[in-house]
């Protein structure tokens, strides 16, 4: 095969899809880097995903940690913590906390406490979260980021991956930047979770949840980091095009996801605990456990709209 940097094959090319070096930055070029002083930063990759040890999340949190997985969240985009084993509903919500409110899912079973859902997977519940997407982005605030618990795992399989958006975007080439430059796209709940309801729930959510518009390229509101925005359940269509060219463009934008360089995999245990940015990342939730109990619990993070 050829190498990165020699002449490349057409045969091997294919939209959007190269082989050889990829533009992996961890945070936007010139940011100056982070220091940690109570964590301990193990990275998954170079770019994206890490797992935090040094500290017991069941304990309160002050200023100083709270200021510090802050910034591990912004540098790393989704973050990682283990046999977290006294970690209970209470100190879900306060970990949450450290980044803003709790924002409810409309479409998610409740669980006990207001604010956290339940998800429990099984062979009469099966999960259908194995597609790539971007939590809430059916909202005009989307969510700005996700706690999640595993609370009873199989013995192997459901593992959940998380891609990095803001290198989905560095890696187009720059006449598809061009090409997206200015775009806005909207994004709405009823091609996906609409399949499951009556035409009258649709019509009562429909005055609360209408269709939005997103850029199709947002700025991170914390990092300004140009990230890609759009999602294969959510994203409907791209204002202003044709049917067909929005269709298709949508397409090749929706394979940036796919690409393994951008994405990191965790491998879930009981007590464990991954937090991500919502905007930075999409996720993908591998269903090969069917029809094992997979069960989590979640806390979304209340956003603000986007620009």
């Amino acid at each position: 095969m050829e190498t990165a940097g020699t002449d490349k094959n057409p045969l091997l090319e294919k939209p959007l899809i190269h082989f050889g070096r990829r533009v992996l930055e961890r945070t936007t070029p010139g940011t100056p880097q982070a220091g940690y002083r109570l964590l301990e930063i193990t990275p998954m990759t170079p770019h994206i995903g890490a797992e935090i040890g040094g500290v017991d999340l069941s304990r309160p949190i002050g200023e100083a940690l709270a200021e510090e997985l802050r910034q591990a969240l912004l540098e790393w985009k989704v973050i990682f913590f283990r046999d977290q084993r006294e970690f209970d509903v209470d100190a879900h919500l306060a970990l949450s906390a450290v980044w803003g409110e709790p924002e409810p899912n409309p479409f998610f079973p409740k669980g006990d406490t207001a604010g956290v859902s339940r998800l429990a997977k099984d062979a009469a519940a099966i999960g259908q979260e194995n597609i790539w997407h971007s939590d809430h982005s059916f909202m005009a605030a989307p969510a700005l980021g996700s706690v999640l618990r595993a609370v009873e795992v199989p013995s192997s399989g459901g593992d959940t991956m998380w891609a990095d958006m803001g290198a989905a975007y560095d890696n187009l080439s720059d006449a598809m930047k061009r090409r997206v430059e200015g775009l806005t796209a909207v994004h709405d709940w009823e091609p996906s979770w609409g399949t499951f309801m009556t035409p009258e729930q649709i019509a009562a959510l429909r005055q609360s949840l209408p269709p939005v518009e997103h850029p199709v390229v947002v700025r991170h509101p914390r990092t300004g980091r140009r990230t890609l925005y759009v999602n294969e359940p959510f994203t409907t269509r791209i204002v202003g095009l044709p049917e067909d060219e929005s269709r298709e463009l949508l397409h090749k934008l929706g394979l940036q996801a796919r690409i393994p360089e951008f994405q990191v995999r965790f491998r879930w245990q009981p007590d464990s605990i991954a937090i991500w940015d919502n905007i930075a990342v999409q996720h993908y939730a591998v269903n090969d456990y069917y029809p094992r109990r997979r069960v989590m619990e979640r806390i979304a993070i209340a956003g603000v709209p986007l620009s």
